[in-house]
């Protein structure tokens, strides 16, 4: 459905994407995950028509967004970070409005589809200046919708909600997602792990890693992680579970708690078990940790700034001009 190759976009010098290239396939969910200034909104603002790459192509349904700009916005929905909403307008009238601009037909029954979707039919009458912030977004996320697009380009739909809100949101995200293929930039990490099936994190313009989360967990863990509560914790305990076959590391934390990483393919369970018991020291709890989107990201991002010069882009080549 979205296919992007080599796109680069650059401000003046300033290369803020290089060489992108990745796919979103037809009824996906694709969290596009890095922190605030990595690229993500610039790339999500060639894919909507917004504004033109410096190369490279980005073609959506196999139409160009640059050589088939109309043909691509008839495709796709896009809310930006800040929703371009007028405040005196009912939800109704601006809904009514933002079709009749994209040439919609059947524009009442548009309206009323893209209200029922986002749960807002009850505050068609409501002027949107009257709203709370958690309705405006299911207001953008309706314009986005209204004409019924094949593909929505979500940028950061949940910044400034509180808790309850942001749960609302994202529930409202997957549901559409049954049916669109859908881009959602976030820079918070907890928001793509539970809304989308696939990952891609960039930083500082390029992608350092693509993949679903138990991909990404697996190609950076060294083992198995696990975590270890004892009843009398001592520098012995610590020495012994160091001594257990196939464990590859131990760090000790507070109230007598213990990481403890297995080699890849090791199951040292028993064996951590059975040292403990046998040590006296009471074996409270123990139990696997899977390693967070947050864990990943920052150990990827630390990655690559330890790479050797020669392997990393240089600065210049960075800020050269396609």
């Amino acid at each position: 459905m979205i296919e992007v190759e080599n796109l680069t976009k650059y401000y003046g010098n300033l290369a803020a994407i290089h060489n992108l290239n990745f796919r979103v396939e037809r009824g996906e969910i694709l969290g596009f995950l890095g922190p605030n200034g990595a690229g993500k909104t610039t790339t999500m603002r060639i894919l909507s028509g917004y504004m033109p790459p410096s190369s490279g192509t980005a073609r959506v349904a196999g139409f160009d967004v640059f050589a088939d700009s109309l043909e691509v916005r008839r495709r796709i929905g896009y809310m930006p970070e800040t929703v371009p909403l007028y405040p005196e307008m009912s939800v109704r009238s601006y809904l009514d409005f933002m079709a009749r601009i994209r040439g919609v037909t059947q524009r009442k029954a548009r309206v009323e589809e893209a209200m029922e979707a986002c749960h807002i039919t009850d505050r068609a009458d409501t002027i949107i200046g009257k709203l709370s912030k958690g309705y405006r977004q299911r207001v953008g996320l309706a314009q986005a919708l209204v004409h019924d697009p094949e593909v929505l380009i979500l940028d950061e739909p949940t910044i400034g909600l509180d808790p309850k809100q942001i749960i609302e949101v994202r529930q409202l995200i997957k549901n559409l997602g049954h049916e669109r293929t859908i881009i959602l930039s976030t820079h918070i990490l907890s928001e793509a792990q539970q809304t989308c099936g696939r990952v891609l994190i960039i930083n500082e313009g390029e992608i350092v890693a693509e993949g679903t989360s138990q991909q990404l967990t697996n190609r950076l863990s060294r083992g198995t992680l696990l975590r270890v509560q004892v009843a009398q914790p001592g520098d012995e305990v610590l020495h012994a579970l160091q001594a257990v076959p196939g464990v590859v590391g131990v760090e000790a934390g507070d109230g007598g708690s213990y990481s403890v990483t297995c080699a890849q393919g090791q199951d040292c369970r028993s064996a951590i078990a059975a040292a403990v018991v046998n040590g006296g020291w009471g074996l409270l709890e123990m139990h696997s940790v899977e390693m967070s989107l947050e864990d990943i990201f920052l150990k990827l991002t630390a990655e690559e700034a330890a790479m050797p010069l020669g392997e990393q882009q240089t600065e210049e080549g960075r800020s050269h001009h396609a």
